[in-house]
């Protein structure tokens, strides 16, 4: 792909929080490394990070959007490739396939705004993805009331003090001081400088036991100790270089680049490994390894699937194992990535990230390899859904084409679902939340031409019984000619917990005759789909029929099945009969001062706090919540917490509905039945 060694490779994910300036940097970088003719930016439209309509319009960044080029630095070439990724929560998978793709993670702070939630969420990010690499820009400072050392404190308040400076801004805010190389400094930042240069020289003096005797002994570290010393405490964790940048002014921007090359880890330095432990070659000549972290419907290319290469070197016209799906895939083409642009290469080695047009069987988090060489990077972990909406079609036409719609927009993003609930015969769109949702159906216009509305899905509650009923029914009908006539009594009971055989056969003395036992047990089975209470389906009940009465010439299966059914609904309404709900186990991250106010809403909403805990810096509640009262849980979450909080939730269990609510579903319910 470029005649760069691997060592020189830097690929970093640029983080943060929505509109603390990740994309404006991202357009400034673009400009220096000369990918850009102009000065790109999201506000008026010409970035050529946000370049989707979508993006545009909402003024975020909805995709991930990656680019490569090369930078001189001193003597050196250097390849960087970087993603830019979204803020706004809702697409935060985004940010998780990107940290996943890349060795460091480049977290953008608003001078302005300081840390905020997403700061911490792009950092743990990284932590729990094991992207030890990662540098901070401060960007912003540019703006009114904004104060460097207060927002390098609160960075150092959050993350700790292994987030030092590398430069630190004029007193006019004009330029950056480099603090390891500037001969020159201004008196009014030379203390500055002195103090932060001291703390770097020993961060490089506690990454190796002959360096660090040889500060304790007060001799003076060369700069190349310095330089290696540093290289290895970023790679470790140890040192976060924090940078300053002003990108509209072209402040810092060649400072970030230097920083990336000096320090930043590359795929040589980072020890990537199989699902089975074995440490991944990085060297070009070594077996092909990558990992589909994107996927892409580009309207003139088609499906393109980008793949970072982790080691050896991928070519173009071979043949490739999915080692994921245990399926062969042939490499047509390959792409370098430059952002909407694709320019066509030969080949892509460790560290690079290249998109393959059109393969067959190949999605997001699948492991390609040599076909001599079978291995398997451990997939990419996306977050569960925690928004879900009905869909259904506005026209008939669009009835016709809104499952390959959706098929499409599931594909490209991973953290977006679809299903039928088979209980409440709904199609639910699940994802991050409300926008997130609003995105995915402007695709499927934009896309497939489909238009669909949105509502609250149904709840999937269930019915059962908290006691012993005696049901029975005579199906007897006689028009002339031969009639129908079937007879059953039954019981029922709550099905004890772990049992599986929930039918019993007790008839004695041929009442019921053998053959027409199938069939009213199929009876019972339809007769369970539609619960007498409010017409949901049955669960939890043992049901046993022991009397009945048959007809030589009347009786027949359909007469049985009839009998059978109308019996349970009896039989059930006699049992003291109750509806279940499920129970979600929710996770709720928050800030501090919001505690008190979601635990009174979690209560409010019928939740049980079941624990506290702190996560990040942040307060986690573990609480169960019914799924009805969480429809909507994530718009007032972040209504309630200016932004701050998240949260994730899965099934639990199925619950009794207390009797107030219960009323009014079943009240629903007929409603509903009386207008149909």
């Amino acid at each position: 792909m470029k005649n760069i060694p691997v060592e020189n490779v830097r690929n970093f994910a640029i983080m943060g929080h929505t509109g603390s300036g990740k994309t404006t940097l991202t357009d400034a970088l673009l400009y220096r490394l000369g990918l850009n003719d102009r000065l790109g930016s999201p506000a008026d439209g010409t970035s050529l990070s946000d370049n989707t309509d979508l993006e545009k319009a909402r003024h975020i960044s909805i995709f991930s959007t990656t680019f490569s080029a090369i930078y001189k630095s001193g003597d050196a070439d250097y390849e960087m490739v970087f993603t830019d990724t979204p803020g706004y929560a809702d697409f935060f998978g985004s940010v998780i396939a990107a940290a996943r793709s890349a060795e460091t993670g480049l977290i953008v702070v608003d001078a302005a705004a300081g840390v905020q939630v997403g700061t911490r969420r792009a950092w743990q990010c990284c932590e729990s993805r094991g992207v030890k690499s990662r540098a901070i820009v401060i960007t912003g400072l540019d703006k009114d009331n904004t104060d460097f050392a207060q927002t390098l404190a609160g960075i150092q308040e959050a993350f700790g003090t292994k987030c030092e400076p590398v430069v630190i801004p004029t007193l006019d805010k004009r330029d950056v001081i480099d603090i390891l190389g500037a001969t020159d400094v201004p008196d009014d930042v030379a203390e500055m400088v002195t103090e932060a240069k001291g703390g770097l020289v020993e961060l490089a003096a506690e990454t190796d036991d002959t360096l660090i005797e040889k500060y304790l002994a007060g001799e003076p570290l060369t700069p190349e100790e310095i330089a290696s010393g540093l290289v290895h405490a970023v790679a470790d964790g140890h040192f976060v270089p924090v940078f300053v940048a002003m990108p509209l002014k072209g402040v810092g921007v060649d400072a970030v680049l230097d920083g990336i090359a000096r320090f930043s880890a590359s795929p040589v330095t980072v020890p990537h490994k199989t699902l089975d432990d074995a440490p991944i070659d990085p060297s070009p000549e070594a077996p092909f390894v990558g990992l589909v972290f994107r996927s892409v419907n580009d309207p003139f290319v088609g499906q393109l699937s980008y793949v970072r290469v982790f080691g050896g070197t991928l070519k173009g016209d071979s043949d490739v194992l999915n080692s994921s799906r245990k399926e062969k895939e042939h490499i047509g083409s390959l792409l370098a990535v430059r952002g909407k642009k694709q320019v066509p290469v030969e080949s892509a080695a460790a560290g690079d990230i290249v998109a393959v047009p059109k393969l067959k069987g190949t999605h997001v988090g699948d492991t390609l390899c040599a076909l001599d060489h079978v291995a398997q990077i451990d997939p990419i972990h996306f977050p569960k859904p925690v928004m879900f909406q009905a869909v259904t079609a506005r026209t008939q036409a669009d009835e016709d084409k809104i499952g390959t719609a959706l098929k499409r927009v599931v594909e490209e993003d991973p953290t977006l679902s679809v299903d039928r609930n088979a209980e409440t015969h709904e199609v639910i769109l699940q994802g991050l939340g409300d926008v997130h949702i609003d995105v995915a159906v402007e695709l499927m216009k934009s896309r497939s031409g489909v238009s669909v509305d949105l509502s609250q899905p149904k709840v999937p509650y269930r019915e059962t019984v908290t006691a012993i009923g005696e049901g029975h029914y005579k199906h007897k009908k006689q028009s002339g000619g031969r009639g129908q006539y079937g007879e059953v009594y039954l019981r029922v009971e709550p099905l004890p917990e772990g049992e599986e055989d929930w039918f019993v056969n007790a008839i004695v003395g041929g009442v019921i005759p053998g053959n027409f036992i199938p069939a009213v047990q199929k009876g019972l089975v339809e007769g369970m789909v539609r619960g007498p209470l409010a017409g949901y389906t049955v669960t939890g009940v043992k049901a046993t029929v022991y009397d009945g009465s048959y007809h030589d010439v009347d009786s027949s299966e359909v007469a049985f099945k009839i009998a059978g059914g109308r019996a349970l609904k009896d039989a059930m309404l006699n049992a003291k009969p109750v509806l279940l709900e499920p129970i979600m186990t929710v996770k709720v991250t928050i800030p501090d001062d919001c505690l008190g106010d979601i635990n009174g809403d979690l209560n409010h909403k019928r939740g049980r706090i079941m624990g506290m805990d702190m996560n990040g810096g942040m307060q986690m509640i573990t609480a169960e919540v019914p799924q009805a009262e969480l429809f909507r849980y994530c718009a007032e979450l972040r209504s309630m917490t200016g932004g701050r909080g998240n949260f994730e939730m899965t099934f639990s269990r199925y619950e009794q509905v207390p009797s107030n609510v219960a009323q009014k579903v079943i009240a629903a319910a007929e409603k509903h039945e009386d207008e149909d």
